[in-house]
């Protein structure tokens, strides 16, 4: 029962940021995926310091919050044409972006240390609040720079790699519950197997080929040697992604990482699979798919 209601509330999440992305009125879907990128990133980040104070550590939570907006709106507003002088929209430049940006926030931690007579730990301080801006948004920009990127059908490559993530989530509750005997790390996630693994990659590599040979033509680059390294690349990391939160979790103490969506906990819970597969999707995109030196 818990599987299908996480299994509903990812659905019809994700339905809602695909239907943005989809929808041929950009005028308007542009700010509502904005909008909902922005309040996933909120909220995540809102989750992982609870974490870091859950677990007896101290955080800057407030600067950390308002700096993994800003870095998610200044990659959306350069890849939307806003900032002047964008019209190339190349991710080499949006990536200067970003690390400008990582340089001021890392600036304004230090000199928010300054003036925080109420916090002892200041290197913790600084290194829990920068871990927190790498996690969540620097992890989850990545989401925007798919959809945006130049001379590809992004749209497609984000429901393509969400659809392969997912699907490792559901091959590694259906197997190992099915045949799961092996722990894989039982003092992180109890109920890990290594055949709930190896039905993850053999889901979404399926997946994944399936996807490729139906709408194929939509993903530049994409045959079948692609869609298997693929499947098991993003299968992989979606699996080690979700056992890094729940050491987090464990961490900390507590069962998900807050309460917000029914079946799935959190909206760290949510997105613990994804956000390292969207910088591989990127890179691969980027790097192997349509490799070229002008991006």
């Amino acid at each position: 029962m818990v599987f299908f209601r996480r299994l509903a509330s990812t659905v019809l999440l994700w339905s809602i940021v695909l239907w943005t992305i989809f929808s041929e009125n950009h005028s308007v879907t542009n700010w509502v995926f904005l909008a909902i990128m922005l309040g996933l990133a909120w909220q995540g980040l809102r989750e992982f310091y609870n974490l870091v104070e859950a677990r007896g550590l101290v955080c800057f939570r407030q600067w950390g919050i308002a700096s993994g907006l800003a870095l998610m709106l200044v990659t959306f507003l350069y890849f939307t044409g806003v900032i002047p002088h964008a019209h190339e929209r190349l991710p080499a430049k949006a990536n200067d972006f970003e690390t400008t940006l990582i340089i001021v926030f890392v600036l304004g931690l230090c000199l928010r240390r300054f003036v925080a007579k109420d916090v002892k730990d200041g290197l913790l301080a600084i290194s829990t609040t920068l871990f927190g801006l790498l996690y969540v948004p620097w992890l989850l920009n990545f989401i925007s720079k798919i959809a945006f990127f130049p001379g590809v059908e992004g749209r497609y490559y984000i429901l393509y790699f969400i659809l392969v993530t997912k699907l490792s989530d559901v091959g590694a509750y259906v197997t190992g519950s099915l045949i799961g005997r092996h722990k894989m790390i039982p003092r992180i996630s109890p109920g890990k197997t290594w055949e709930g693994f190896g039905g993850a990659i053999a889901f979404s590599t399926l997946a994944s080929v399936l996807f490729a040979k139906g709408l194929g033509h939509h993903l530049a680059g994409m045959n079948t040697l692609h869609a298997v390294i693929l499947g098991v690349l993003l299968s992989a990391s979606a699996v080690i992604g979700d056992l890094i939160e729940s050491l987090f979790k464990r961490e900390a103490g507590v069962k998900d990482s807050g309460k917000l969506l029914p079946g799935i906990g959190g909206i760290l819970d949510l997105l613990d699979s994804l956000l390292f597969n969207a910088p591989l999707m990127y890179l691969y995109l980027r790097h192997i798919l349509t490799a070229t030196p002008t991006v």
